[in-house]
């Protein structure tokens, strides 16, 4: 954990600089770091199974993720936060712990999940440390929040906000990701998001991401717009997005489409992603997105084909009772050629109870097209966040 213990160097003594001028001069200060402080906690037990067709057994996985930190108040803007995440398995029949089962995404182990200072002051924002980024809808830039352990990122992330603009930028040095590995980067995040005009926001980005092991480099330039218009009793929901990724060696595009109708508290919507593929030897990548939240929560396409990936689908939300429920509907081919690459069904059911916590029921179905396996996963969790 170098690039760790490098932040750290970097987070204690600004740390120190930015609270001890207000303590200096203010006796009373200190007692307020600790009383407008807050304690932090995220427990989730989960039941997870993956009954892949394959040679290997079907996995079964009980696991518990526990959060545990602290933020302090703040002083002239300035404040501290720290996190540590364990993550125990009560059932480990399944691979990650035992090769001889279907693949479970939860590595055992323990790590500082988040250790940041952070500055907010008059629309500006500035976070250092170790963090989570997420970037609009995490297509791109996210935590990877549905995996036990979170996606975070080593790293210094500046921002300015006003009534109308949103502009962030990040420069990230480590990536922590879900399976407690580190890996040395030199990644620029720039996204800037203008909703200053009524039929939805506009948002510009570019990515410019570099693995220091490797050299490799690989640039993304896009954009996003995003809206909701009441018409009569219904809303109209919209999206449209397109990006350009460029690495050393190839250049694939990306597409993204939605439209849909919220009425009588259901939402109906109909959409299309295209990850294009350069010739049939490069499919469009998005190495630091949340990618089971896209294409099937089967999670069958986490690396995009070299033939690229389409994906048509459906989607119905609504409440019933308290529980809020979501399906969907995939319909997968590749941007290359014509293979069929299975359609796949979700479903989920959620319900809060109280202020704390969450109960919740996943449940996804892949049929193979002409290649893979049929896969049916299955979750039920529990969640208490303080």
């Amino acid at each position: 954990m170098k690039h760790f213990v490098s932040a750290n160097r970097l987070i204690l003594p600004l740390a120190i600089t930015a609270l001890s001028a207000p303590l200096a001069g203010t006796a009373q200060a200190l007692p307020t770091v600790i009383s407008d402080g807050k304690l932090l906690a995220d427990l989730r037990l989960r039941y997870e199974s993956n009954d892949t067709d394959d040679a290997t057994d079907k996995a079964t996985a009980l696991t518990l993720r526990s959060r545990l930190g602290a933020e302090s108040g703040a002083i002239n803007g300035f404040k501290v936060l720290v996190e540590v995440e364990d993550i125990r398995a009560l059932v480990d029949e399944y691979r990650v712990e035992d090769p001889a089962y279907d693949v479970v995404a939860d590595p055992v182990d323990n790590e500082i999940n988040r250790a940041q200072i952070s500055y907010s002051n008059a629309g500006f924002a500035a976070i250092l440390g170790r963090q989570r980024i997420l970037l609009d809808n995490t297509r791109f830039v996210g935590n990877v929040g549905w995996r036990q352990n979170e996606q975070t990122y080593d790293a210094v992330k500046l921002g300015y906000k006003t009534a109308d603009y949103h502009a962030q930028y990040a420069f990230i040095d480590q990536v922590n990701d879900i399976t407690f590995t580190e890996a040395d980067v030199s990644h620029h995040l720039l996204n800037i998001q203008y909703s200053g005009f009524k039929p939805g926001s506009l948002t510009g980005y570019a990515y410019l991401l570099k693995d220091d092991a490797t050299d490799a480099k690989n640039n993304t330039f896009g954009a996003r717009f995003s809206g909701k218009q009441a018409v009569n009793d219904l809303s109209l929901l919209y999206t449209a997005e397109y990006a350009l990724q460029k690495t050393d060696d190839f250049d694939a595009s990306y597409l993204a489409l939605e439209a849909g109708i919220v009425v009588q508290g259901i939402t109906l919507a109909a959409g299309f992603e295209s990850l294009g593929s350069d010739g049939g030897a490069y499919g469009f990548q998005t190495p630091l997105a949340t990618k089971h939240a896209f294409n099937g929560w089967a999670d069958k396409f986490l690396l995009t084909p070299n033939d690229g990936l389409t994906d048509t689908y459906l989607k119905v939300a609504t409440a019933v009772a308290g529980v809020n429920l979501l399906a969907f509907y995939h319909d997968y081919g590749s941007d290359q050629g014509s293979a069929d690459k299975g359609s796949e069904v979700n479903f989920q059911a959620t319900k809060g109870f109280g202020k704390y916590y969450t109960a919740g029921l996943k449940y996804a179905a892949y049929s193979k097209g002409d290649a893979g396996a049929d896969t049916d996963k299955a979750w039920l969790w529990l969640e208490a966040k303080f």
